[in-house]
C-alpha cells in the first residue's frame, strides 16, 4: 500500500502543534488564543482522515480545501502568537515551514482532483 505522506505530515504537525499548545498554556497562562492556534493547527489532519474514505470526489476535494482553509487560519494564529511573543521566532519558523509545505500539498491535491473530476 502506498503511503500518504500528506497524512503523516499533517499528523505529524497536529502534535507539533499540541506540544506548542501545551507550553504556551504552561508558561504563559494563555487559553484564548493558544486555544484557537490549537484547533485551527489540528484540523488540517482529521480532515485529510476524513477525505480519505470520502463519500465521492466532491467530498474528497470539499475536504481537502476545508483542510486547506483551517491550515491557511493556523498560519494566521501563529503568527498572532509570534508578534505577541507567545511563541519565539525560532518555534515560528519551524512551524511555518512544516504548515507551508502542508499548504503547498493541499493546494496541489485539491487542483489535481478538481482536474480528474
Amino acid at each position: 500500500m502506498k503511503e500518504n505522506i500528506l497524512k503523516q505530515k499533517t499528523y505529524d504537525f497536529a502534535l507539533k502543534v499540541i506540544s506548542v499548545y501545551k507550553q504556551i498554556v504552561a508558561q504563559h497562562k494563555e487559553f484564548v488564543l493558544s486555544k484557537q492556534f490549537l484547533k485551527a493547527g489540528t484540523a488540517p489532519g482529521a480532515l485529510v482522515r476524513e477525505a480519505e474514505y470520502g463519500q465521492s470526489k466532491p467530498d474528497f476535494i470539499s475536504k481537502l480545501s476545508i483542510a486547506l482553509k483551517e491550515a491557511n487560519e493556523c498560519e494566521y494564529w501563529t503568527c498572532l502568537l509570534k508578534d505577541s511573543e507567545y511563541i519565539s521566532h525560532v518555534t515560528f519558523e519551524d512551524l511555518q515551514a512544516d504548515n507551508k509545505e502542508i499548504i503547498y500539498m493541499l493546494v496541489k491535491s485539491v487542483k489535481t482532483a478538481k482536474s480528474n473530476l
